[in-house]
């Protein structure tokens, strides 16, 4: 067990229609040799039996907290909210289809402390759900700043954590996609630098028949951010987009 136990977690974890797999994605924060957490799920109106699940699972660990949306309005309100309950001063974010390692709370936490960082990520192996292999590992850069964020993409959700206390609070823009990015990039605007802890620690699930389809929307919200959310001329935007098609490249061949 971490030196610094005292320290409290709060992992946020938006769910809509996750009763198929938010029940492993659970089990793996349950499994976290570091025990000091609050895992906060906000249901955002799911119409299967989400809150079913999570609530079986709250009955009898009291670190679990559900909350309801009324309305469904999509995963960055959902993460909001969550970050809005949590208590903790270190915020973890965890997808309700994805899985951590044991270890991953633990490593990251004596990571940042040891070194004084106020955000981190990991390295993350993708999990085919369909067949239930393990794929790739997608490494992650040692460092990443503020201008970094617009060319590259790798600092995946499921992978960071962030010392509130440090940073000052934070909320993630409502937008469709690439909110996670967005916020770093905003974060790390304050002043901050984010670093790797170069282990993998965490398993993306996704499913092998989804991947070129899920690239090529990948690259059109991108584009999008450049040009509707960062308000980049076409100039800009087209040089910061090679960069991050460059980058994107590098990650599948290496």
């Amino acid at each position: 067990m971490t030196k610094n136990e005292e320290v409290k977690i709060s992992i946020i974890t938006p769910a809509y229609n996750a009763s198929k797999y938010i029940g492993a994605t659970i089990d793996s924060v349950i499994a976290q040799t570091y025990q000091n957490w609050e895992l906060i799920i906000v249901n955002d109106c799911s119409k299967d039996n989400t809150v079913e699940v999570v609530q079986k699972y709250a009955n009898y660990e009291p670190r679990i907290r559900l909350i309801d949306h009324e309305t469904n309005v999509g995963v960055a309100c959902a993460r909001n909210t969550a970050l809005d309950a949590a208590t903790g001063d270190y915020i973890a974010f965890l997808d309700s289809d994805d899985m951590w390692m044991p270890e991953k709370l633990e490593k990251q936490l004596n990571f940042m402390q040891e070194n004084n960082f106020a955000i981190t990520y990991t390295k993350y192996q993708i999990y085919f759900s369909d067949t239930c292999q393990k794929g790739k590992v997608v490494k992650a850069k040692k460092k990443m700043t503020e201008r970094s964020v617009y060319k590259d993409t790798s600092i995946a959700c499921l992978t960071v954590m962030v010392n509130r206390k440090e940073t000052g609070l934070f909320h993630m823009p409502r937008i469709k996609h690439t909110e996670d990015n967005v916020t770093w990039q905003e974060i790390m605007s304050r002043g901050y630098a984010a670093y790797g802890l170069l282990e993998n620690l965490a398993l993306y699930r996704m499913s092998s028949s989804s991947m070129t389809g899920n690239k090529m929307k990948a690259a059109r919200d991108q584009w999008d951010t450049y040009r509707k959310y960062y308000k980049f001329s076409l100039v800009k935007s087209a040089y910061f987009f090679c960069w991050y098609a460059f980058n994107a490249i590098k990650r599948k061949l290496f």
